[in-house]
């Protein structure tokens, strides 16, 4: 995981587990956050995947299954987003200045199945 983002408990914690992505460092607009690395499944890993991992952290995108590790799982939505993903630079981007602390999300009504 790159050094400035960190996992912790979140405060929005949209998933089971309660965690999101803070930022260790201040980011600028326009700057990308999180470089993805998704992974593409082939449809026995898929399904070989539990239930939980295949509703909530794989996304079908023309024609291909991506499977999002961490710390891209974890990026919460919100009313008051700061990233968003962006499928043509393959990561999530500042939507404006970010500072230490900050959780990262993404917007609340952001659809990432294609």
């Amino acid at each position: 995981m790159p050094s400035d983002i960190e996992i912790k408990k979140s405060t929005v914690g949209q998933f089971k587990d309660g965690l999101g992505v803070f930022a260790k460092r201040r980011f600028k607009k326009g700057e990308i956050v999180i470089q993805w690395n998704l992974k593409i499944l082939t449809s026995k890993e898929f399904d070989d995947l539990p239930e939980y991992e295949r509703d909530h952290f794989c996304h079908h995108r023309k024609g291909k299954i991506y499977f999002y590790p961490d710390p891209e799982r974890h990026v919460n939505r919100s009313i008051n987003p700061n990233v968003i993903p962006d499928f043509d630079q393959e990561g999530n981007i500042a939507m404006r200045d970010i500072e230490i602390g900050e959780e990262l999300s993404i917007p609340l009504s952001f659809e990432e199945d294609f």
